[in-house]
């Protein structure tokens, strides 16, 4: 590959994309040399998609991805990549065949079946619509019925998180840590759900609170909202409420959604080991 500073990523698939965006992303993060550009393909399903698919290839060349569950779709494309001489790859084929090894029977070829609509689908969909009613405090009164609840000082990305946490079932609700606010009465008498404090460091905190301030065109002139010092107290006051109820902490200044939510998991699913041993 010739050095440059961005490389064009094709990606295309006949459902909603979303397993082969995360894994195009999560391969083009290893190299930092070029960045990506993405182009992404949605719902391809006959083979009039496909030709405006390969349009767009010839357009800008480059690394084509794909999940297509017709052969003759698949095969259409791969043949097209091999004309315009651009690499072209079916993400779920190594998976399907060591899979078709291991289990001696072949795959169900359905299009988006992880998105069959199941249990499990309209768990994930209660457990956003109640994430989204308890976020930064609301509802409090109705926190008994959250599996986890996020503590955290203003910026710590607990609504991002506790979002990323309904997406995977997890009912979330958040509540912000405020100077001088007391919390709310409900924490006294949790029994089930699970508690996590969200600390990052002053410095970070200032940096987004001063991001946050500007993009609003609010006065960033003397607030303690933005004072080093009085965000590492409030950080401290975190640290001290944590350590007194025996909340765990997570110092999310260094972690993406993703891996605050996957540290919060990895608590969760312990705490609920605990619980359910006699």
């Amino acid at each position: 590959m010739k050095k440059s500073t961005f490389f064009h990523l094709h990606l295309v698939s006949d459902a909603t994309g979303e397993t082969l965006i995360n894994v195009g992303r999560a391969a083009a993060a290893q190299y930092d040399s070029a960045q990506a550009r993405e182009h992404i393909y949605t719902m391809v399903r006959s083979e009039k998609d496909i030709t405006k698919v390969v349009a767009e290839i010839e357009t800008a060349p480059g690394i084509v991805l794909y999940t297509l569950i017709e052969p003759e779709h698949a095969a259409m494309l791969e043949e097209s990549c091999r004309e315009l001489g651009v690499p072209a790859l079916s993400v779920l084929d190594p998976i399907l065949s060591l899979f078709q090894t291991y289990l001696g029977a072949k795959s169900a070829k359905r299009a988006g079946a992880q998105h069959a609509l199941d249990t499990e689908y309209f768990r994930r969909i209660d457990a956003l619509n109640f994430t989204l009613s308890h976020d930064d405090g609301q509802l409090s009164n109705e926190l008994h019925e959250a599996d986890v609840i996020l503590l955290g000082i203003s910026r710590t990305s607990k609504t991002p998180t506790s979002i990323y946490l309904a997406n995977r079932g997890i009912k979330a609700a958040n509540i912000p840590l405020v100077p001088d606010v007391p919390l709310p009465d409900a924490l006294d008498k949790m029994s089930t759900a699970f508690i996590v404090g969200l600390i990052a460091s002053p410095d970070r905190i200032v940096q987004i609170r001063q991001h946050r301030l500007l993009s609003i065109n609010a006065d960033t002139k003397d607030t303690a909202y933005i004072d080093k010092h009085a965000v590492a107290e409030e950080i401290a006051l975190t640290r001290r409420l944590c350590a007194r109820r025996g909340w765990p902490i997570i110092d999310v200044t260094r972690r993406s959604i993703e891996e605050t939510a996957a540290a919060i998991l990895t608590l969760y699913n312990t705490h609920k080991t605990r619980q359910e041993t006699p």
